[in-house]
């Protein structure tokens, strides 16, 4: 299946779910380049921005068990170019 690279951001709205996130991302390691978190202290949120490669299906079965965990909110973006 052919691979593709974007990027999922992810916003979290209560820390105590952090580690699960933290879990989710070491058990997907293979798939992130690169990551970046961001706490917004201000407004009490969390900004994750994932750099990935991976095929389709790999990025969305990410993005969907992170979307579902609570007071999390997770999106992607593909690049429309195949690796």
């Amino acid at each position: 299946m052919e691979k593709r690279i974007g990027t999922i951001s992810i916003l979290v709205s209560d820390t105590e779910i952090i580690p699960k996130i933290n879990q989710l991302l070491s058990d997907a390691g293979g798939l992130i380049l690169a990551r970046q978190g961001l706490p917004i202290r201000e407004y009490e949120l969390n900004f994750i921005s994932l750099i990935i490669e991976g095929n389709i299906n790999e990025i969305n079965a990410l993005t969907g068990r992170l979307g579902r965990l609570p007071h999390v909110e997770a999106k992607s973006m593909l690049s429309k170019i195949k690796i």
